[in-house]
């Protein structure tokens, strides 16, 4: 790790020593992050625990135990950060402007390891901006909790970063957003577990367009999202070929060129209240396989071809919001709610006597969740210290194929504590 940042200074000072000579203006930040958490039990999370989503369900064993139930702890200082804005000489009439940023929490499962953050450049001709790169997606947006854990509010809150060409129009108190975004560190759950080929061999970006009113401290938008993924474009299975020598069958693979695609829509409105020491925001969802985007969700299958298998798929929609207020400057009280919502499929899930319902995706048996949160953070100028306490319900049950609902629902609770120090420079 240290050969990283030494590669990544070094970096910065040969690009600054050419920029100066070319009329270019950079500003290096960065912070050490440490995070000490501890759960009641087991949990659905990614970076070992750091990025926390909502409790398991409970599993028994032969005694009737829960082997979910055991309390889980560590420390970690993988969301510390190194990054670097520039400011570039005009581009005809437009300003340039450009990011980099990295943090040390890797991918998948290799962690303490160099990850891009954000990498984008930025041309700002007044009214309207081109952003062309790797930034936070546009349902993230302008307007996100002020929380401790590293999560950001997810599942609630929509939370990816990734690939985009972004346009934004402004005009007084209104702002016009359009994107096109593809996926690279955050990808949609489908047949093959999470990968990204199903929006690559889609070969149509998702798409996003957006609409916001500022005025003073006060924000407010709506957004309208479109994604459509091709789960398969092949499919393998077994049948039985009979040998026209003696008779017998055996079994052979036969391999089909299917096209297939479920394209969904989804929504979201926001709200932010910024006025001295207060910070209210607000953020509502309703979506359909947003399983990109850290949401709850994804898809079933609805039909399917009995002579090639080639199937078809409806949208699991969940319904999601947060609500979150912060008041103070040195120190910041805050509090957290969020509650999720399963609302089915749009159409009845295909079963038979051979085969059960089949649906991809995060949460797929959960009917609601449930997280309220409450911190105290302590602020001076470069550090922040802080202490955050988290409850959260998940209610856990077995699938209805007809419409896509959980039923004969119980409840799994787990209590989260996070401490932070951090030191910005």
């Amino acid at each position: 790790m240290k050969k990283y940042i030494l590669l990544f200074l070094c970096l910065i000072t040969v690009s600054g020593s050419f920029a100066q000579m070319q009329d270019f203006k950079f500003k290096f930040y960065g912070q050490i992050r440490t995070d000490l958490y501890y759960n009641s039990r087991a949990n659905v999370e990614t970076v070992d625990g750091l990025f926390y989503m909502y409790p398991k369900d409970k599993v028994r064993d032969p005694d009737g135990n829960d082997l979910n139930s055991t309390p889980n702890s560590n420390f970690y200082t993988l969301y510390s950060r190194l990054g670097v804005d520039v400011a570039g000489p005009k581009l005809g009439t437009a300003k340039t402007s450009a990011k980099v940023e990295i943090d040390f929490r890797g991918t998948g499962t290799s962690y303490s390891v160099v990850r891009l953050r954000h990498a984008y450049l930025n041309l700002d001709w007044g009214k309207s901006a081109v952003l062309l790169g790797q930034t936070w997606h546009p349902l993230y947006g302008e307007v996100a909790p002020q929380i401790l854990n590293l999560s950001v509010g997810a599942p609630f809150q929509p939370f990816s970063r990734a690939p985009q060409i972004r346009y934004r129009y402004t005009n007084k108190n209104f702002q016009l957003t359009g994107a096109a975004v593809w996926q690279s560190q955050y990808l949609s759950q489908g047949p093959a577990g999470k990968s990204q080929e199903y929006l690559k061999k889609s070969c149509i970006p998702e798409i996003y367009v957006g609409a916001d009113y500022k005025n003073g401290g006060l924000l407010a938008g709506v957004g309208i999202e479109l994604l459509s993924l091709k789960p398969r474009t092949e499919v393998t299975f077994q049948s039985d070929f009979r040998d026209p020598n003696t008779g017998r069958p055996y079994p052979i693979d036969k391999t089909f060129k299917v096209d297939e695609r479920i394209t969904t829509l989804s929504y979201e409105a926001h709200v932010k209240y910024t006025h001295k020491n207060w910070f209210i925001a607000a953020k509502s969802v309703l979506g359909s396989n947003l399983t990109q985007a850290s949401g709850l969700g994804g898809f079933g299958v609805k039909s399917i071809d009995e002579q090639t298998l080639e199937q078809k798929y409806t949208p699991i929609r969940f319904s999601s919001s947060w609500f979150n207020v912060v008041y103070g400057k040195k120190w910041k009280p805050g509090i957290f709610v969020g509650y999720a919502k399963n609302l089915g499929t749009s159409d009845a899930l295909y079963t038979s006597d051979r085969i059960d319902a089949q649906v991809y995706g995060t949460g797929t048996n959960l009917d609601q969740l449930a997280t309220a949160g409450a911190e105290l953070t302590y602020n001076v100028p470069h550090w922040k210290f802080g202490l955050e306490y988290t409850l959260s319900s998940a209610w856990y049950g077995s699938l209805n194929a007809s419409s896509g609902k959980i039923r004969d629902t119980h409840a799994v609770c787990n209590n989260r504590i996070v401490a932070v120090a951090m030191f910005m420079f």
